[in-house]
């Protein structure tokens, strides 16, 4: 059963009022409203999710303003990746991603030298770290939670912390806000099955 009920009545009244009310029905049927499919900004190919980012030249101390003034959350291991010199920026480049998900991998295999072995056998190669910023402000946490994910993390070269340890950049949805963290790359860092890790195809 719908959950608009048996009744095909109760449908039209949820149709009306999802399209804006009577005035904009009436609007519909002068052709004078369009509704359309919203678009999807990525697609399912090969068991891999693919999309592509266009960088625009932020400079690593610059993506936390950026970000939070957008109402994005940005971890303090992030700021400090965003702190190094290893964190290069691009401008005007088009990328083509590829995203494995966790779900391709047992959970006991989900460690990140198995995820960057499946991956070099696809051809697919390491991001430039920007990525994962790119990826978060491209899409919203519904579109994360559409492609079946809790984030996604950009698997590029591992960053070291104010500490020394490796950390990988990822874009992560939750109930605490929409976050760009970044979480440990050790080759032998495991990861759940939401995960889903993002690199470039030549």
């Amino acid at each position: 059963m719908s959950k608009y009920g048996h009744n095909p009545h109760d449908w039209f009244e949820a149709i009306v009022n999802k399209i804006g009310g009577q005035d904009a029905a009436e609007r519909f049927l002068r052709n004078e409203l369009v509704i359309s499919e919203p678009v999807r900004q990525w697609r399912m190919e090969n068991g891999c999710i693919r999309f592509s980012v266009t960088s625009n030249g932020t400079v690593g101390k610059d993506w936390p303003v950026r970000l939070e003034g957008k109402s994005f959350r940005v971890g303090k291991y992030a700021k400090q990746v965003f702190g190094s010199s290893d964190f290069k920026s691009t401008n005007g480049i088009t990328t083509e991603i590829a995203v494995l998900p966790g779900s391709l991998f047992a959970d006991s295999d989900r460690i990140t030298a198995n995820i960057r072995a499946d991956a070099e056998k696809r051809t697919f190669e390491k991001p430039n770290a920007e990525i994962a910023c790119l990826i978060r402000e491209k899409f919203t946490d519904e579109d994360i939670e559409a492609m079946g994910l809790t984030w996604i993390i950009a698997m590029h070269e591992p960053i070291k912390d104010s500490d020394g340890g490796p950390r990988l950049l990822g874009a992560s949805r939750g109930s605490d806000g929409h976050w760009l963290g970044a979480d440990c790359g050790r080759p032998d860092g495991g990861w759940d099955r939401g995960s889903g890790f993002a690199f470039v195809v030549p």
